[in-house]
């Protein structure tokens, strides 16, 4: 089963180290280095949960050609055994959701065939799943990955 159907199975439940660290730009901000790493466990519907591991490479303020990533899909106990996921393809930053206009979102653009995913940026460390229309989910803390560090 693809993870496209089980995201969406989980949507419809809630009506997702790097190996460089984040550095601090000139004016205090966070600027995301050339590979950093989320992982989290969303959940699944037939399984006991979607282990989600999403490396990006660029930085926010970089060009966007430069910007990629890549998004690994591992399925817990799941009755059809599933291989496991990769997409790789183009992520960019989308600014505001309809509750915070200040908000960055990421959009996660595979290439070939696949949906594109959002994350909102909770904070520097923790990335959120959330739906195309750049709303949160319900169980919001359940769709959340957690920034990585070289000794994870």
């Amino acid at each position: 089963m693809q993870i496209r159907t089980l995201l969406a199975g989980t949507f419809m439940l809630a009506s997702l180290a790097g190996c460089a660290t984040g550095q601090m730009d000139q004016t205090g901000g966070e600027v995301i280095d050339q590979e950093v790493h989320y992982a989290g466990t969303l959940p699944c519907r037939n399984c006991a949960g979607i282990d989600i591991n999403v490396e990006l490479d660029g930085t926010e303020d970089g060009a966007a050609a430069d910007r990629t990533f890549s998004l690994n899909a591992s399925y817990r106990e799941h009755p059809q055994n599933p291989p496991d996921e990769t997409y790789t393809g183009q992520w960019s930053v989308l600014t505001g959701t309809p509750v915070n206009p200040e908000a960055t979102v990421y959009e996660l653009t595979p290439q070939g065939e696949g949906q594109i995913y959002y994350f909102l940026k909770v904070d520097p460390n923790t990335l959120e799943l959330i739906d195309p229309q750049r709303r949160r989910f319900q169980n919001r803390d359940m769709l959340q990955l957690k920034r990585q560090t070289a000794s994870q």
